[in-house]
């Protein structure tokens, strides 16, 4: 499998594939783990699930809370809800083709971590 196609999968999302994909490229599997780009776009992965999965935790609690004072905040809570899922899916794919095109494209935080688990 070529450098960029083993990228790309890292980012998938389909119940956290991606993260499984992440984890295996970025520590087990051999030849992939040697691969600085795969490095990187698996630690900027990981970094992005994990991010992702604790916004969403702090957001389901949030909306818990004020649903459970007043039910009409769930009118405003749960089109929140699908648009932070949205807007990640949407950055999701972005970071899919760019990992495909082999561009080390960066997130403004996490890119920088990343790179340096990657080892630059």
């Amino acid at each position: 499998m070529s450098s960029n196609v083993a990228a790309m999968l890292t980012y998938l999302p389909i119940c956290f594939i991606g993260l499984v994909c992440a984890i295996l490229f970025a520590f087990v599997l051999d030849p992939y783990k040697k691969d600085r780009f795969i490095r990187f776009h698996a630690w900027q992965s990981l970094a992005l699930h994990v991010v992702f999965i604790v916004f969403w935790i702090g957001l389901m609690i949030f909306s818990a809370i004020l649903t459970a004072i007043t039910p009409k905040f769930a009118i405003i809570t749960v089109p929140i809800s699908m648009l932070v899922g949205l807007g990640t899916l949407v950055l999701i794919v972005i970071l899919m083709i760019k990992a495909f095109g082999n561009q080390l494209y960066k997130l403004p935080v996490l890119g920088d971590w990343a790179e340096k688990r990657a080892g630059s």
